[in-house]
């Protein structure tokens, strides 16, 4: 598939894949699902679920899934990160694009999303995440 998005979603252009591939992407700190078996201390079943239910985004980093580390939080996944998760797919991301996303900086908000989130700013990223449609 094309880094750029063609096509219509609720009468919109969706400009985010363009927003993504062009985006100022950090040095990241990776955790794979053993990794968060260990953090979060679930079986492999309970961390996979937990992208399943959008509570983590993950994408394969060369080859292998991946969440990135700023997604936990005091050994638990981040609270306002599930809402987020959940609004993004519903405006056409996909999880390579979102977790892209909520990891680079976000020009309006002069921080990554999920920084953002940290610092308790759930409301302007939902509402910057809406406005990507």
């Amino acid at each position: 598939m094309s880094q750029f998005r063609s096509g219509f979603a609720r009468g919109g252009y969706l400009w985010h894949a363009y927003l993504v591939a062009n985006a100022k992407t950090p040095q990241t700190q990776w955790l794979t699902i053993p990794d968060l078996m260990e953090v979060l201390g679930l079986n492999q079943s309970q961390v996979r679920r937990l992208i399943e239910d959008n509570i983590l985004a993950a994408k394969r980093v060369d080859g292998v899934l991946k969440v990135p580390a700023d997604f936990i939080h005091e050994g638990e996944p981040l609270p306002a990160l599930q809402g987020t998760i959940v609004l993004l797919r519903d405006v056409g991301f996909d999880g390579d694009e979102l977790v892209d996303w909520l990891i680079s900086e976000e020009e309006s908000l002069t921080v990554s999303p999920v920084d953002a989130l940290k610092a308790g700013r759930k409301a302007e990223v939902r509402r910057i995440a809406q406005a990507l449609l």
